[in-house]
């Protein structure tokens, strides 16, 4: 049987390291200092996101209805998720121009799209 083993270490906090493999086949060990992996690292919650998130092959409107949340929130926790990897985030823009902006206002006033969808308009998601 085995167990999931949070990276930090118990006592002090530090990042635990890996010390020996040990294969239950033919009983090889490896012993050493290993590296454990950049998404090991997650925390529980974080690495469930990700699963979710592959299973779903990135698209944000399944991420959505799979995890019960909203598109702003999914965009938050996948910006955790980058930031845990080690990376960094920098605000992209949108690429909606102020025209484009006014369009979108001008449909949610006519009542051609609700107001989630306007505002996903506005972040720059495409519209299905």
């Amino acid at each position: 049987m085995s167990y999931q083993i949070s990276s930090q270490c118990p006592a002090c906090g530090h990042t635990l390291e890996i010390a020996k493999y040990h294969c239950p086949n033919c009983q090889t060990e490896v012993s050493g200092r290993f590296d454990i992996c950049r998404f090991c690292n997650l925390p529980p919650d974080l690495r469930q996101f990700v699963t979710v998130f592959i299973v779903n092959r990135g698209n944000i409107k399944l991420v959505e209805k799979s995890l019960g949340i909203s598109y702003p929130t999914v965009r938050k926790e996948l910006k955790r998720v980058i930031e845990a990897l080690g990376f960094s985030v920098e605000e992209e823009p949108t690429g909606v121009t102020k025209e484009e902006k006014l369009a979108i206002l001008n449909r949610l006033e006519a009542g051609e799209v609700d107001f989630e969808t306007a505002m996903k308009l506005m972040e720059g998601e495409e519209e299905e």
